[in-house]
């Protein structure tokens, strides 16, 4: 599969090691408005830096877009449009009508169209999908150290809508009700946030982001019907306890803990992208998993207020 990459800053260039080493994957290029960066970056991974992006496009049929979120939408509608199956970071736009707009093109086009939420190839992430609990109460935490980075947006919208597109894909019921705090630290914008989702299913959801904290963390624990998993993103792994209840014996909770093999997620997002632009049957974030993150992070922005 030949593809592109547009955008070379801090993600953008790890899509270029990896679409690199990839051998289901022909780099064909990189186009960032940084030319000198862009050609560093492509002599350091064996391909060619453009300065033109249709030019690019002309030699791919796929596209990754790692540009700021504002231009997801005209660079994603126009690579559509050129005929290329497209994957744009997360979030998949800068709101639900640019959103809508990428959605149709992909499917006026009939071109894959894949969101960059990373975290949900996370190993342990899709081990726990795999394993189809009922979830009725998760709580997520997702604490960071304060970087200069993504501080245009929301923490919301930065960090928070990674948890939120994997609860979506945990409990795909609608989401009933959504409530939110959120203060600005160090940045004009709210830098730690607290939501509140409760889904028509009755499972409730309560989710902290910070990017001003002074460790990382980053779990999700999910309450089931007789179950329990605590999974840590970082560590990629699931510790699970489940009630077994055994005839003339006590109740007692035993450990199950299910096995996970560690893997790069990132390189696991960009197989299942070039898998899905074959024609494979494949598990990935797509635009209308992109969408409904955005729609629930944008929700909870508005109850902040």
């Amino acid at each position: 599969m030949r593809v592109g990459v547009v955008g070379t800053g801090a993600l953008g260039r790890h899509h270029v090691r990896i679409l690199a080493e990839l051998p289901t994957a022909q780099l064909v290029g990189i186009c960032d408005h940084r030319s000198e960066v862009a050609g560093e970056l492509a002599q350091a991974h064996g391909t060619q830096a453009y300065s033109d992006l249709d030019a690019l496009a002309a030699g791919c049929e796929a596209m990754v877009i790692a540009v700021p979120t504002e231009s997801h939408c005209e660079l994603g509608c126009r690579m559509l449009q050129a005929g290329l199956h497209v994957m744009v970071e997360k979030p998949i736009a800068s709101s639900l009508e640019e959103a809508d707009r990428l959605l149709a093109t992909a499917e006026q086009a009939e071109r894959v169209l894949a969101v960059g939420h990373v975290e949900f190839y996370n190993p342990a992430v899709q081990t726990l999908l795999s394993l189809g609990l009922e979830a009725r109460y998760v709580e997520v935490q997702r604490l960071g150290i304060f970087t200069r980075r993504s501080l245009d947006v929301d923490v919301l919208l930065d960090l928070m809508i990674h948890d939120l597109q994997i609860l979506h894909a945990l409990d795909p019921s609608p989401v009933a009700e959504v409530r939110a705090t959120g203060i600005n630290v160090l940045s004009p914008r709210v830098d730690i946030a607290n939501a509140r989702i409760a889904f028509e299913s009755g499972c409730v959801a309560n989710l902290t982001a910070s990017r001003v904290s002074s460790d990382k963390v980053r779990k999700l624990r999910l309450f089931g019907r007789n179950s329990y998993c605590s999974l840590d993103y970082h560590d990629q792994e699931i510790k699970g306890y489940r009630l077994e209840v055994a005839e003339g014996q006590e109740p007692r909770i035993v450990e199950a803990s299910p096995a996970v093999t560690p893997y790069e997620p990132l390189k696991a997002e960009l197989e299942a992208f070039l898998a899905a632009c074959r024609g494979e049957e494949v598990r990935y974030a797509d635009g209308a998993a992109g969408r409904q993150a955005l729609e629930t992070a944008l929700q909870l922005v508005a109850a902040i207020g």
